[in-house]
């Protein structure tokens, strides 16, 4: 059994010193050290020894089993710390080399538009208000003088969640709902930014979600030259001194009179070209005086207090001041058309 043993240690190192992979060597110490190994099968038979035999043969398989751990334990070590050395080398960063660049960012468009429009009436002092985009029917529609049967709400077909609730379609709720929380108090000057909501198709200048800015005034002897005289200041700030308005009569609920609003085309000076269809104007937004009954639901006495109100596309007036041909660049989130704007 002496023997047996010695052979099997031979036999054992000298398959352990060819080992070419950790695998390989898993695959031994379970051939010769497993349960099911041959040097357990020997230990097995030392049952029919001597019992002078057995601490010899005892201390022979120990030794045996010592060589061959050992070579294993050696080889383990070996294997572990050439994957570390791989790893390292793997993972190793040259500090010498340049750093990669970051992408810069931007603020978007039609937010640094917001933000210029705002610097601008804030500096007519003005105050910014904004209100839920999931609104009521009443401050949508009611208190702007549109009653349920109003033919006038077919011009902004919405989206309904219930009977009364809706995704607002304009940013007027905000104007009633300051007029509410004022309680009659005037003055009034605030501007409304924020996203509203059109069952309208999308095309090059139509979106179902665009972005409005609306603006209110309210206190006694407010005229319709103080309207006029705040959009010229507006416009010429926003496009340039040169920059000329145009009222023209229109309709709108809530405002009496009401007026379309155009301002002379930056690309031909006025004297038409494509851009303006040939006309010299182009047209930015709507406006008037705030409708008696308008005033009246805000708690505000009409025959006291006048004021008016105009209303803009962000997406129009960025779309005429950068020369933008479809309203849907804003919203595809394109980042050729975005990187336009890294240094504006």
């Amino acid at each position: 059994m002496k023997e047996r043993l010695e052979a099997l240690k031979q036999e054992a190192l000298q398959e352990l010193s060819g080992v070419q992979s950790q695998q390989e060597l898993n695959d031994l110490r379970i051939k010769y050290l497993g349960k099911k190994g041959p040097l357990t099968e020997i230990l097995r038979g030392m049952g029919a020894l001597s019992a002078e035999e057995r601490p010899v043969i005892g201390q022979v398989a120990n030794d045996v089993r010592a060589a061959i751990e050992t070579v294993i334990e050696e080889k383990q070590a070996a294997y572990q710390q050439q994957e570390t050395e791989n790893r390292l080398r793997a993972e190793m960063i040259d500090v010498t080399l340049p750093g990669r660049p970051s992408q810069q960012g931007a603020v978007h468009p039609l937010s640094k538009v917001i933000q210029e429009i705002e610097d601008i009436f804030i500096g007519m002092g003005y105050t910014v208000a904004e209100g839920p985009e999931v609104e009521q029917d009443y401050y949508n529609f009611e208190a702007l003088n549109l009653p349920k049967d109003h033919p006038a709400r077919d011009m902004q077909d919405s989206f309904y969640i219930t009977e009364e609730i809706l995704m607002r379609t304009q940013t007027s709720p905000v104007q009633v709902r300051t007029m509410e929380k004022r309680k009659g108090e005037v003055p009034i000057k605030i501007i409304c930014p924020g996203k509203v909501y059109r069952r309208d198709d999308d095309d090059a200048t139509h979106s179902h979600m665009f972005t409005q800015i609306e603006g209110l005034v309210i206190d006694r002897n407010i005229r319709m030259s103080d309207l006029k005289g705040t959009l010229l200041q507006f416009v010429q700030e926003m496009y340039g001194k040169q920059t000329k308005i145009r009222l023209r009569p229109s309709f709108f609920p809530f405002t009496e009179p009401s007026v379309e609003v155009d301002v002379s085309c930056a690309m031909c000076g006025g004297a038409g070209c494509r851009t303006c269809k040939q006309t010299g104007w182009l047209e930015i937004l709507g406006a008037g005086m705030v409708h008696p009954r308008v005033l009246e639901m805000g708690g505000y006495d009409p025959k006291e207090y006048t004021g008016f109100a105009f209303g803009m596309g962000v997406e129009r007036i960025a779309m005429l001041k950068y020369g933008i041909e479809d309203i849907r660049h804003f919203y595809t989130n394109d980042l050729r058309f975005l990187k336009q704007f890294l240094h504006i």
